[in-house]
């Protein structure tokens, strides 16, 4: 596994900026934000960048580019599905997690745009829900832009110092010790997706009064 992301890692500038920009584009326009990894890729994307690959301001730019014109597809295919959109199949383990989702921009509006971008799941609805709400793009464009910015910023700046890290502990200590640093970080990354994942399905499957 690490020789395949090392291979990612080192590909040319073009290729990395290309399928970062492909995930993070993906998992916002087309409501499957909880299948394709946008924001592993945006991570990646800094990794590539801290070691020396790809521009880091090139990185934040297109991830944030992304996200922005990612978010503004998935609003025009709620605005054209509307409720039809409720209906995917691909939504029916998820139901409660919708009702939350459809909750919280009823109660917050823009600001649930913004704050949904930092959650997997709303990450991939809340701007397809906004468009079935029919929420004003002008709205919708000024707290999506604001979300994409802080968060596309955030994502890739984790991923830069996340390289840096590693690089400082094999100059230190080793290949083999920072090759046993970043195993120990994705088994612990690992252990909280299953726990958020089993967490998930009990709220999905859990009867409501």
């Amino acid at each position: 596994m690490s020789g395949f992301v090392d291979q990612i890692l080192n590909a040319p500038t073009a290729a990395v900026l290309g399928l970062v920009a492909l995930l993070v584009f993906v998992e916002d326009a087309l409501f499957v934000g909880f299948v394709v990894p946008g924001e592993t890729a945006a991570i990646l994307g800094g990794v590539a960048a801290s070691r020396g690959h790809t521009p880091l301001a090139a990185v934040i730019v297109v991830v944030i580019a992304a996200a922005i014109v990612g978010d503004s597809v998935g609003y025009e295919v709620g605005h054209h599905l509307g409720p039809r959109l409720l209906r995917l199949r691909i939504l029916d383990k998820r139901s409660k997690r919708l009702d939350d989702a459809q909750d919280f921009l009823a109660r917050r509006g823009g600001t649930a745009v913004f704050l949904g971008r930092w959650v997997a799941f709303f990450r991939a609805v809340m701007p397809a829900l906004a468009g079935a709400a029919r929420m004003s793009y002008l709205k919708f464009l000024t707290f999506n832009a604001a979300g994409g910015i802080v968060w596309g910023t955030v994502v890739v700046l984790v991923g830069y110092f996340a390289g840096q890290s590693y690089a400082k502990v094999e100059a230190s200590l080793g290949r083999g010790a920072a090759l046993a640093v970043l195993g120990i970080a994705l088994v612990a990354l690992l252990v909280w997706q299953i726990r958020r994942h089993r967490a998930e399905t009990t709220d999905e499957t859990t009867p409501t009064d």
